[in-house]
């Protein structure tokens, strides 16, 4: 896995397995990395978004930061949500029927997001605590 510095590229990791590999039931929470370039090839892989729309409708936690809700716009899955990113999303989140707050950690339902690295003590902070508390009932996709 590639990873990104802005859009320089950073350090690669082995990987375990390919999300296309993967069971949604094998996890408890998810959490979806920022950035430009990451966010913007997991929104075009099926079986990541495929991936987030069914931790969603299991009712799992997810945590995304900065530019990582376009793989959650692309899930569809943000439809009358409450919701922050990197401001250049708010358009994109509001045409997919989400609510865009300007604020450093924003939590509905099991959702935490946040806008920015500036905001990382914040949202690792709630994104902890969402986690323990695990599954929410009314954390479910709006996804036909």
């Amino acid at each position: 896995m590639q990873a990104f510095n802005h859009l320089d590229k950073g350090d690669t990791f082995q990987v375990d397995r390919g999300v296309g590999e993967a069971s949604p039931d094998d996890y408890d929470a998810l959490m979806l990395p920022g950035g430009v370039v990451n966010p913007d090839q997991l929104r075009m892989s099926p079986d990541a978004v495929e991936f987030v729309r069914a931790m969603f409708a299991a009712g799992k936690p997810v945590a995304a930061i900065c530019h990582a809700p376009w793989t959650l716009v692309e899930a569809d899955v943000v439809r009358g949500r409450t919701l922050t990113s990197w401001p250049s999303l708010q358009t994109d989140l509001r045409n997919a029927g989400a609510t865009w707050v300007d604020e450093e950690v924003c939590t509905d339902h099991g959702l935490v997001t946040s806008r920015k690295p500036d905001d990382l003590p914040a949202f690792c902070a709630k994104m902890v605590e969402e986690f323990a508390e695990g599954r929410h009932p009314a954390q479910t996709s709006s996804a036909p």
